[in-house]
C-alpha cells in the first residue's frame, strides 16, 4: 500500500497535535493499514472485531462470575448484569493494554521508516492509538447490544462516554511516545509492559469495586490510572449518572502533562534511533 508523499515543510512542524494535523492523511492511511492488516487472510475479516469481544466476555464471565462467584453491589438491585459491568472495565483496559504492549516496538518494528530522513517518526503512535480506538468502538457496539439484550435498558448518559475516554487517550499517547523511545535503547522493556498490562487489569476496578478490598489496600486500585476512567465509564454507560467533571478536568490536566513530556522525550532521543537500529 502506497503512502502519501511527505514534504520537507511538513517535517518541521512541532508539537504532538500539530504533527497529527500536518500529516493527517498519512496518519489515517497508516491506521487503516494497521486495522485491515490485522484481519488480512482471516475468513471472517473485520467481523472478528465483533466476535473477539464476545469470546473474551464469555471467558471472563465464566471465570469470575460462575467459578469465583464474583458479585457487584448494583447487581443485587438488578441495575445491571454482572457480565455487562465487567465488560466495561475490560474494554477500557483493553484499549490501554493494546497500546502499552505495542508501543515499545513502534520504532524497532518500523526500521525502514527510521532510515527515511523525511519520514515523521513522531506520528507513529497516532495510527496505533487510532487502531486501538477502532477496536474500542467495536467493543462498545457489542456492549450496547448485550446491555439491551440482558438488561433491557440503556442510559442516555452513554453519550458522555467519548468525553470520559478522551483523557485516557491523551495519557495513552504520552505513554506511547515515551515507551516507543525507550524501546529503541532498552529492548527488555517490552517484557515489562506485558506484565504491567496484566497487573493494571487486576489492580483496577475492572474486576471488582474498590469497596471489595480492605481500606488499607484500596489505594492500590485508586492509584491505578485506569480505575477512575473505568468507574466514570460505568457511571455514564450503566448507572445513568453524569461524569465527575472536576475529576475529569484534573485527570485531563495530568494527561496533558504526560502527553507533552512523552512527546518531548521522543523528540530528544529520536536522533539516535538510526544509529541504534
Amino acid at each position: 500500500m502506497d503512502l502519501p508523499a511527505i514534504s520537507t515543510k511538513q517535517r518541521s512542524t512541532p508539537g504532538p497535535f500539530s504533527a497529527l494535523l500536518t500529516h493527517r492523511s498519512l496518519t489515517f492511511e497508516l491506521a487503516k493499514r494497521d486495522v485491515l492488516g490485522r484481519y488480512r487472510g482471516a475468513s471472517f475479516g473485520l467481523l472478528w472485531s465483533l466476535i473477539s469481544p464476545f469470546l473474551m466476555l464469555m471467558v471472563y464471565s465464566f471465570a469470575f462470575g460462575f467459578v469465583m462467584k464474583a458479585k457487584w453491589p448494583q447487581t443485587d438491585n438488578a441495575h445491571a448484569h454482572y457480565s455487562i459491568i465487567l465488560f466495561v472495565g475490560l474494554i477500557v483496559h483493553g484499549f490501554f493494554a493494546e497500546c502499552l504492549s505495542r508501543s515499545p516496538h513502534l520504532i524497532t518494528g518500523n526500521a525502514n521508516f527510521v532510515k527515511r530522513v523525511i519520514f515523521p517518526l513522531e506520528i507513529l503512535p497516532w495510527p496505533m492509538v487510532m487502531s486501538a480506538l477502532f477496536h474500542t468502538f467495536m467493543n462498545f457496539l457489542v456492549f450496547v447490544a448485550l446491555h439491551l439484550a440482558l438488561d433491557h435498558t440503556m442510559a442516555w448518559t452513554i453519550l458522555f462516554l467519548p468525553l470520559v475516554m478522551l483523557p485516557l487517550v491523551l495519557l495513552t499517547m504520552g505513554v506511547s511516545w515515551l515507551l516507543a523511545a525507550l524501546g529503541v535503547y532498552l529492548r527488555d522493556i517490552s517484557q515489562i509492559t506485558g506484565v504491567l498490562a496484566t497487573a493494571m487489569l487486576f489492580l483496577s476496578t475492572a474486576m471488582f469495586p474498590v469497596t471489595a478490598l480492605p481500606p488499607e489496600y484500596r489505594w492500590l486500585l485508586i492509584m491505578n490510572p485506569l480505575s477512575f476512567i473505568i468507574d466514570q465509564a460505568r457511571e455514564v454507560a450503566l448507572w445513568g449518572n453524569y461524569p465527575n467533571w472536576s475529576g475529569l478536568g484534573i485527570y485531563t490536566l495530568c494527561a496533558l502533562a504526560v502527553l507533552y513530556l512523552g512527546y518531548a522525550a521522543f523528540r530528544l532521543t529520536r536522533r539516535g534511533f538510526a544509529d541504534v537500529i
